[in-house]
């Protein structure tokens, strides 16, 4: 992937023709990934840049605060140091907001993009519980299968909730166990029993089949949505 760095706008050389081309380079390769049904880490690497765009163009204090600074005087008797700013608000700046006048509509149209096929793949997938449920389902095992294979991928899934000042993030740790075969003999619930057999230390786990109707690319595609869509699930059941 053609990576852009998190500081691409105000690094290095600030010239429109020379971002442009960076921009440019990158859209056009999360556009392949896209095009390839790979979501992840390509779109929340794009939600990234937009919202960092936004972020510069809604306060113009951080075009400064992105730039280096020098030295212009050191008072050694106080330990403090005074800093000149090495740009001001002239050729440079209007450099900085011709490129994201460029580049937000880009990004957004791209991001765009991204969005509608992480919609795509959502509506082809359907969660539903693996027998009975427990009261504790913070902890258990995913199965994903596509409408086309009896194969079926098992994952050892672990949700975590983060606090901040504002409001929780949930998380979901993933861990592959092993890829089965379902058949009238190894059923779901058969399925379910013998990881029960297995694992003592969750006999009596909550297990979910992820079932999509189409193929997508596991790794880029399918395991992240699923797995948003698995918290989902949890938290509203």
């Amino acid at each position: 992937m053609e990576r852009l760095h998190k500081d691409w706008l105000t690094d290095g050389l600030i010239d429109f023709e020379y971002k442009k081309y960076i921009l440019l380079a990158y859209l056009k390769d999360i556009k392949q990934r896209f095009d390839a049904v790979e979501l992840y880490p390509f779109l929340s690497d794009l939600v990234f840049h937009y919202q960092n765009l936004m972020k510069i163009k809604d306060q113009k204090r951080l075009y400064y605060d992105n730039f280096p600074k020098q030295i212009s005087r050191a008072d050694f008797n106080k330990l403090e140091l005074s800093y000149k700013k090495m740009v001001q608000d002239d050729e440079t700046m209007k450099q900085i907001e011709d490129i994201l006048e460029y580049a937000i509509p880009r990004v957004k149209a791209t991001l765009r993009d991204g969005k509608e096929l992480f919609e795509f793949v959502e509506q082809q997938i359907e969660i539903s519980p693996v027998g009975v449920t427990p009261l504790y389902s913070d902890e258990g095992y995913m199965f994903i299968q596509t409408e086309r294979s009896n194969d079926v991928d098992i994952y050892r899934y672990q949700l975590s909730v983060f606090e901040n000042a504002n409001e929780n993030f949930r998380s979901l740790k993933t861990e592959f166990i092993n890829k089965t075969v379902k058949s009238v003999a190894n059923t779901y619930e058969a399925i379910k029993l013998d990881l029960a057999r297995n694992f003592k230390q969750l006999p009596n786990p909550a297990s979910f089949l992820v079932f999509s109707k189409l193929s997508f690319p596991m790794p880029n595609t399918l395991l992240p949505v699923a797995k948003r869509l698995l918290i989902r699930h949890i938290s509203t059941t």
